[in-house]
């Protein structure tokens, strides 16, 4: 009898899953003011939730999500970089399947909520996310750079290494008003072009490696900011 409550229990889940699954469209009833959304959702292969969304008004397309996996069944995404800054966090969608068939919840921003209704419209149009790749032996290690943004002066450090079949990792930090461990979502290298992204914090460096003059040279970027930075090796 447990069992069979069990198997009804994981079917009623991936059900859900199943109904989840889509584009959903709709509005945010903002105070005096409708903005359209747009919501891909999906599952990879390890029946992950991965998706992405679109706000026409905010300049927002593409945009991916991360699930944060909350308890009690309803969705909860963070939004990736757009529409969150670093005192207010990041912007988020917490959601649920009514029993008509609509995704309804809250759109949060900077301490702020409001409601949204979203209306299935076809299926997920969602591309799975590129994975890392490994780095030329000579870019393994560490290097340093400074730059400034918003009148701040910032001192960034990436540490590169090789981890086989998973590609390359990074320890990356940024040190301003305070120490900032940057999660990295993505590392490529393709030829001398290099890109790290930190999709979290809404980062994305990308540079050129110059073996012979031992610099990785580039632009960082975060939101709608650029600085140029120049990575070197440690002077011993």
């Amino acid at each position: 009898m447990r069992l069979f409550a069990i198997f009804i229990a994981s079917a009623a889940l991936c059900q859900a899953a199943e109904s989840a699954a889509g584009r959903w469209e709709g509005v945010v009833q903002i105070p005096g003011h409708e903005l359209k959304l747009i919501v891909d959702l999906s599952q990879n292969d390890e029946h992950e939730w991965i998706g992405s969304i679109i706000v026409p008004g905010f300049g927002v397309k593409g945009v991916p999500l991360i699930d944060r996996k909350p308890r009690g069944g309803d969705l909860l995404f963070a939004i990736k970089g757009a529409l969150g800054n670093e005192r207010a966090g990041l912007a988020e969608l917490q959601a649920h399947l009514t029993a008509d068939g609509h995704l309804a919840g809250e759109f949060k921003q900077g301490g702020n909520s409001a409601p949204f209704t979203l209306s299935k419209t076809g299926p997920a149009q969602v591309e799975l996310p590129p994975k890392n790749t490994a780095v030329v032996k000579e870019l393994e290690g560490e290097w340093k750079g400074d730059y400034e943004m918003m009148g701040y002066a910032r001192h960034a450090t990436m540490k590169f290494s090789n981890r086989g079949a998973e590609g390359a990792a990074m320890e990356f930090t940024i040190v301003g008003k305070k120490v900032n461990n940057v999660p990295v979502s993505l590392i490529t290298q393709d030829d001398d072009f290099v890109t790290v992204k930190s999709e979290e914090f809404g980062i994305t460096f990308e540079g050129r490696f110059n073996k012979a003059a031992g610099e990785l040279k580039g632009t960082l970027s975060q939101g709608t900011l650029e600085a140029p930075l120049t990575l070197r090796r440690p002077t011993p």
